[in-house]
């Protein structure tokens, strides 16, 4: 009975299968480099594939400008198996040229995108730097000289490993004008004794918690890694997410119309009392001191090492709050894009706001880091344009590096991060 039902079974026709794939939706420049000259025309390259052979029957949507700008081209075209090849036209000032794509398939949309660059080294600030910056800053730093470090420290064992202890720190930071507030991060140190270089990590924007780089201890680096809002940094995720959407919601333009009061004054300061806490600690060497971090983490950086003399290096990815006024001269400005809307709510075009960011924009710190970095980014980057990094990293007088990872947008790739990672050690512990 049980074979004759088997084979019964067998003789069954196949039912239809359906099948899914990710599609992929790749734009491309038609030059390897993604470089151009003025008044050099560039050709777009449109493909769309599901498990490896070309996706028939689309259609696809491209829009091509300046990035973070209106488009100048848009279109709506069917998508040939081949792909489609569009004249995306030039630029005849340095910039970067963008074409995204969209298509429709299946109830889901996807995209994709990519970047031409006209002579990215030749961009400089639209920001303006005022004639007291340094006199501004350095009364800064003076007031929270004033202010007690009133460091303490509670061992997590779990975030630590086989050679490095972790220890939740909380040190006394400066608040609104001389009052104090406090300032929270993770703490990795090398389990064996010794004299060890120093490593500050800055934060990308948002509101979270931080476990430490007891990796980067367990090869003879003292870390600290740190929040920015004043808040434990090892607390249940609930919380942050909470903050987020509520107290802490659009805390990068607090207090924009006075430079006393912006948000950003106190997490500035914040990062040097982090140094004072680290070129305090018994076991560090005494010379070798490096910041490194993303996207506001990459501001904090080039901050941090403007501010701060005993920074000897840093490395920073996609570095935010740089030449936030390009859209007020009709170019892409950077994250929070707190200039990009003319009018309305979102608008905080006035000229107070606009006086408070020379003092906090980061051209104008770049313009003071004299020691060594690396710096990194993509072209593709939609939160921190590379128009406004390249105006940054055009200033800086120091010695400096860029690694470039081409079609990455605001996020990096493994083989980025591992070289990040090996400069700062070498840089370190040379």
């Amino acid at each position: 009975m049980f074979r004759l039902a088997l084979l019964t079974l067998l003789a069954l026709p196949l039912l239809a299968q359906d099948r899914v794939g990710t599609v992929q939706l790749r734009v491309s420049t038609d030059r390897a480099d993604w470089r151009y000259q003025p008044g050099q025309p560039v050709r777009f390259h449109i493909t769309a594939i599901q498990d490896g052979h070309p996706l028939l029957g689309a259609k696809v949507t491209y829009k091509i400008g300046p990035e973070m700008l209106p488009p100048t081209i848009e279109q709506t075209v069917p998508l040939p198996a081949t792909g489609l090849t569009i004249d995306g036209g030039t630029m005849t000032d340095p910039g970067f040229l963008r074409c995204i794509a969209t298509l429709e398939f299946k109830g889901k949309t996807y995209r994709g995108l990519s970047t031409a660059a006209f002579r990215p080294e030749a961009l400089q600030p639209t920001q303006q730097d005022p004639a007291d910056f340094d006199q501004f800053w350095a009364a800064g730093i003076a007031a929270l000289a004033k202010i007690p470090l009133d460091a303490k420290r509670t061992l997590i064992p779990e975030y630590g490993n086989a050679a490095a202890n972790c220890y939740h720190l909380n040190l006394q930071n400066i608040g609104a004008g001389t009052l104090p507030s406090r300032l929270y991060g993770i703490l990795c140190e090398p389990k064996a004794p010794g004299k060890y270089p120093a490593l500050l990590t800055v934060p990308g924007a948002g509101v979270r918690p931080y476990r430490g780089i007891a990796e980067m201890a367990a090869r003879g680096i003292i870390s600290l890694q740190i929040g920015i809002h004043g808040i434990p940094v090892n607390m249940d995720q609930s919380l942050y997410d909470a903050l987020g959407t509520a107290a802490l919601a659009g805390y990068n333009t607090y207090g924009l119309d006075n430079r006393d009061r912006y948000y950003y004054r106190r997490v500035y300061l914040g990062c040097v009392r982090a140094n004072d806490y680290l070129t305090s600690h018994p076991n560090w060497d005494g010379t070798n001191l490096a910041v490194t971090g993303g996207s506001q983490g990459g501001a904090l950086s080039i901050v941090t090492a403007a501010l701060d003399p005993r920074v000897k290096g840093l490395a920073a990815y996609y570095p935010a709050l740089a030449d936030v006024t390009g859209y007020l001269q009709g170019r892409a400005g950077g994250w929070p894009h707190m200039f990009r809307a003319t009018e309305g709510p979102m608008s905080h075009r006035t000229p107070e706001k606009i006086a408070t960011t020379r003092y906090y924009d980061v051209v104008n710190f770049a313009r003071r880091v004299k020691v060594p970095g690396l710096y990194t980014w993509g072209f593709n980057d939609e939160t921190c344009p590379p128009t406004s990094m390249y105006s940054a990293y055009n200033v800086i007088p120091g010695e400096k590096q860029l690694l470039l990872a081409l079609e990455t947008g605001h996020n990096n790739i493994p083989e980025q991060v591992a070289q990040v990672n090996a400069w700062l050690v070498t840089f370190l512990k040379k």
